[in-house]
């Protein structure tokens, strides 16, 4: 497993130290590398912690952006059809320079956009930024076995693979969710998109997510 972790806002982040802190207190979901990535009008960050499976060579560093710079990609999991992805994309005239996955899932994004997610076999948690639109665009796979925490606060949309890594942000309010509390106490889990967080949701199993940075608009399927 790997750990992501960013923040997409309307206006420029000031404050980034956090970002850093919260994609290392998920050292233990990758241990072999750690990266972080800013868009150059400083409104998104995103961080990555890597346990390195497929292409253990630098290559497969996160946050990877795709050759035009358009595009950055944090990802956690693994696309398990990959090859045949990249053999149809290579056939589509793209190339690659880097056997990972993660390069394979930013072509297939520039190629059909978010309908790739038809396309994926797998098991994922991911947040894409596609500095043309100006979208946040993120996607968690059918079983929901690689988490997405997000939060919607002040005009921007931060995310983590896992809670402690939002709690990094000391100006975080942490506020106990008196509903998802009694599901707690009641079933043993938080079901749904719920989080035991106010404010703090799950991107539930099957669902994608796009927040957009001019509109400040989030729209989830």
């Amino acid at each position: 497993m790997c750990g992501v972790i960013g923040i997409a806002s309307r206006i420029p982040v000031v404050e980034r130290a956090w970002l850093a802190a919260g994609r290392d207190y998920m050292h233990h979901r990758g241990p072999d590398d750690a990266g972080e990535w800013w868009s150059e009008d400083g409104r998104v960050g995103l961080g990555h912690r890597r346990l390195s499976i497929i292409d253990l060579s630098p290559a497969g560093h996160q946050p990877m952006q795709d050759d035009r710079g358009d595009l950055c990609i944090v990802l956690n999991g693994e696309i398990y059809n990959f090859i045949d992805l990249r053999r149809e994309l290579l056939g589509k005239g793209y190339s690659f320079r880097s056997h990972t996955d993660t390069e394979v899932l930013l072509a297939a994004y520039r190629e059909w956009g978010t309908d790739c997610l038809s396309r994926l076999n797998g098991m994922y948690g991911f947040a894409l930024y596609d500095k043309r639109t100006q979208k946040l665009f993120m996607a968690r796979d059918r079983a929901g076995e690689k988490p997405l925490f997000y939060m919607m606060s002040g005009g921007s949309l931060r995310f983590a693979s896992e809670l402690k890594g939002l709690m990094a942000d000391p100006t975080l309010v942490r506020h106990i969710d008196p509903k998802s509390l009694d599901c707690y106490l009641s079933m043993g889990f938080v079901p749904g998109n719920r989080c035991i967080l106010k404010g703090v949701n799950k991107l539930p199993p099957a669902h994608a997510l796009v927040f957009d940075l001019g509109r400040g608009d989030l729209h989830t399927w």
